[in-house]
């Protein structure tokens, strides 16, 4: 079993990697994102363990762009989070299992197993909020069958307030799942964003879909607005 195992604390990957070769894996290591993103895409593995903060590129991006790939090889998270939200994102991300360190060495090998003994993973749905539409996978987005063209970042802006639709999320939340949990600029960013959407989203089809929240955030409406 093929295993790419994306982690930057080069101690730990050394000192798991040989624990997985005794037990008859082969390891290879990535210790960045992008490197692990270009590694996940092209090398043919079983599994992949993946970090969430990691340099040059984060582990909820490194797994987004997997998937937007259509790479479906099972991932396995590791983080020093363990925060029940950390959980639910990496899982919306595509991720198939979370393990927080520090973990069991005989834990990690027995859901290595189970995620090669499942497969890839099925391909994420449509998501949708009325007439609006976003294909995770394609990266396609569409208001009452009319196509819309997004920035990278739009895009994600959009994705996240659509797997949350119907909530409210803080610009907080929105700065970390989005642009990057090391992000030390100004939240105002993302009003800017938030604007950039309505402009494509909203204003073309008379639609008032991402609702401001006085001093709580932004919130897409369930039915689209």
């Amino acid at each position: 079993m093929r295993v790419l195992m994306v982690e930057d604390e080069v101690r730990l990957a050394e000192t798991v990697r040989r624990g997985l070769m005794a037990e008859g894996f082969v390891v290879d290591v990535a210790t960045d994102g992008e490197a692990g993103l270009e590694a996940g895409e092209t090398g043919g593995y079983d599994v992949i363990m993946l970090d969430i903060m990691l340099p040059r590129l984060n582990g909820y991006d490194v797994c987004r762009r997997l998937r937007a790939a259509d790479v479906w090889t099972p991932v396995l998270m590791l983080t020093a989070k363990d925060g029940e939200y950390d959980q639910v994102d990496a899982f919306d991300l595509g991720a198939d299992d979370y393990l927080t360190k520090p973990f069991s060495f005989v834990v990690l090998v027995a859901r290595l197993r189970s995620l090669v003994r499942r497969g890839a993973p099925e391909r994420p749905p449509l998501l949708t909020a009325g007439d609006l539409t976003l294909d995770p996978r394609s990266r396609a987005v569409a208001r009452a069958g009319a196509e819309i063209t997004l920035t990278p970042r739009e895009f994600g802006l959009l994705h996240y307030l659509m797997r949350h639709r119907g909530d409210v999320v803080s610009k907080t939340e929105i700065l970390q799942s989005v642009w990057d949990l090391n992000y030390d600029g100004d939240d105002n960013v993302v009003e800017v964003y938030v604007g950039y959407l309505r402009r494509k989203i909203d204003q073309p089809f008379g639609r008032r879909s991402i609702e401001t929240v006085r001093g709580a955030g932004y919130r897409l409406a369930g039915d689209g607005g």
